[in-house]
């Protein structure tokens, strides 16, 4: 019987270090981050601040909110603001490009 349980433990063991590492989370999301500070500078350079002014308030204010997750090491709320910063910052830049016809 002890061979079973060597044998079932043996098995188990390589799933159960899968599990406990995937449960740790991921790391710091240097690529989310990276990618909303590119999508606010472009929208910026295009004219967001005259143009889509709260698209890109928000978008900026999602990056700041991401940065302080990621120092408190809150990398999965981190990165789920990063990459609402960005979707902020492409409709910033969007509305620069294109201006809603009622406003």
């Amino acid at each position: 019987m002890s061979g079973r349980v060597t044998e079932l433990f043996r098995r188990g063991l390589p799933v159960a270090i899968v599990l406990v590492v995937s449960a740790c989370g991921s790391g710091p999301p240097v690529q989310e981050m990276s990618d909303a500070r590119q999508a606010i500078a472009v929208a910026r350079e295009a004219g967001a601040e005259e143009r889509a002014t709260q698209q890109i308030r928000d978008a900026q204010a999602l990056l700041d909110r991401a940065q302080q997750k990621l120092s408190d090491r809150a990398y999965d709320d981190a990165r789920q603001d990063a990459l609402q910063a960005k979707l902020k910052a492409l409709d910033a830049l969007a509305r620069t490009e294109n201006p809603p016809v009622n406003e």
